[in-house]
């Protein structure tokens, strides 16, 4: 079980922000920017070059529901960045297909 199912089966604690029966979306326990969410599907799925035809609708809600986080954290006006992490070289340190809702400061181009 990686961390992110023992958060979603609550055996792990975190700031939950939003949960439905799909989706849930926490405050990570390591912020990069002031506003810093995590947004996970529910279904284990590890990577976002591992989801398949039939994950499209759960891939396209985790966009939304980054959206309205954005927009209920006051950072959808200003600007905030959406990340998603594929592999090890690229920062992804658990396999569990995740979003990255940062916003609150200002970013810089290109990132890493």
């Amino acid at each position: 079980m990686n961390l992110f199912e023992e958060i979603i089966s609550r055996k792990v604690p975190a700031e939950i922000i939003w949960e439905d029966s799909e989706v849930l979306a926490f405050r990570d326990a390591r912020p990069q920017a002031p506003v810093h969410i995590l947004i996970v599907p529910k279904e284990t799925i590890s990577s976002i070059a591992s989801a398949k035809e039939h994950h499209a609708a759960l891939l396209g809600k985790l966009l939304l529901v980054a959206a309205h986080l954005a927009e209920s954290e006051d950072v959808a006006r200003t600007g905030f960045r959406l990340v998603i992490n594929n592999g090890l070289e690229s920062g992804q340190t658990i396999s569990h297909l995740h979003v990255h809702l940062l916003g609150g400061r200002l970013f810089s181009w290109p990132p890493g």
